[in-house]
């Protein structure tokens, strides 16, 4: 069988011009812009050295000295790709002309009350924005709702996301001391994820944890995502395994009521090092035992999935689609669950009577 999971691109390769030069941008942005043929026209960062650095690894031939020089500088048909942190955000979408096409680094604000402060002022300069979820695209994901779409694992019932590694925060040290590091900051991926397949939940039920011996304020999850009496949509999160390779885990599983899909999020695993992914998926046949059959899929979460994101700025911006999965109109509500999240955590479960 031969599935498709490839993001579909833009008939017109817009000029990007980047704002930003983190190690997103050098690990992610710019790989996958170079895989895609997209160009990149311009970068700016606050450390300018930081964008030399960029645009002579990248071919980039204009740096700018600010965001300002930037905007001047580009043409009406430029997509800005915003990287910054979420805190610079809204000064940032001000200064971009009505109408224009942006891309917005994850996650959509460091919290509920920015998020929708961000969200007014694409409403109001009228901003083709989107919200860079880049998972969305990646080719196991893409791949796994080309089955599910097609009705090969019957009736969805049962979304798992389960991480048990080591994450090395050092290695995040914008974001390490964020007092909502794991749901804003990473399992915001999941929650956005299973959103794109099942929709908005009824309810969120969560629980976020620290380790004891460490200073991050959370890096362990575990949320509940309520869609209705059949169908199980959970997280499970465990940044602290620092115990060996040997029982770590990371991966997302879908099951049907035909069949069954597992990917492994090889990303995760001995990060930052990574190992391969694997796709792999069942589908039940009368008379038969089950059998997993593995698939080979082209690319991976990084850098591949932001290809995703970009091109599919880009089709509804020329017009070759309505659809923009990833506008803030749409990744709002993946925030709004995200506050929820936090509201459960604290302040959500029943206390047991042991008075008896």
């Amino acid at each position: 069988m031969e599935l498709v999971y490839k993001p579909e691109l833009p008939k017109e390769k817009r000029p990007i011009y980047i704002i930003g030069a983190g190690g997103i941008v050098r690990d992610a942005h710019l790989p996958a812009y170079k895989k895609a043929g997209f160009v990149v026209e311009g970068i700016t960062n606050r450390t300018r050295e930081k964008a030399e650095d960029l645009a002579a690894s990248f071919n980039i031939p204009n740096v700018y000295n600010t965001t300002e020089d930037m905007i001047a500088a580009a043409p009406k048909n430029a997509v800005f790709d915003l990287t910054l942190m979420p805190n610079q955000f809204l000064a940032t979408l001000e200064l971009l002309p009505d109408e224009a096409a942006v891309l917005i680094q994850k996650p959509m604000g460091d919290n509920y009350e920015q998020t929708l402060e961000i969200l007014e002022v694409c409403r109001r300069k009228k901003l083709k924005a989107a919200i860079n979820c880049q998972m969305r695209f990646a080719p196991y994901v893409m791949a796994a709702k080309y089955l599910i779409e097609e009705g090969l694992i019957g009736e969805l019932y049962d979304f798992e996301v389960r991480l048990t590694t080591y994450t090395p925060w050092e290695y995040f040290p914008n974001v390490v001391n964020h007092p909502r590091l794991e749901i804003q900051q990473h399992s915001i991926h999941y929650i956005d994820l299973i959103r794109s397949f099942l929709g908005n939940p009824k309810k969120v039920y969560s629980k976020t944890l620290k380790n004891p011996g460490k200073p991050m304020s959370s890096t362990r999850t575990t949320t509940i995502m309520d869609y209705n009496d059949a169908m199980r949509a959970i997280i499970n999160t465990n940044h602290d395994h620092n115990f060996g390779e040997k029982n770590q885990e990371s991966f997302v599983k879908w099951e049907g009521t035909k069949g069954a899909i597992k990917a492994r999020i090889g990303l995760l695993l001995d990060y930052p090092n990574g190992k391969p992914d694997l796709f792999q998926y069942s589908i039940l046949k009368k008379g038969e035992d089950p059998k997993w059959i593995e698939v080979d899929l082209e690319g991976s979460w990084f850098p591949d999935a932001f290809v995703g994101t970009m091109a599919s700025l880009m089709r509804y911006v020329e017009g070759s689609t309505d659809e923009l999965p990833t506008s803030v109109e749409d990744v709002v509500h993946s925030m709004a669950i995200v506050e929820a999240a936090y509201e459960s955590n604290n302040y959500g479960g029943v206390s047991p009577n042991y008075n008896v």
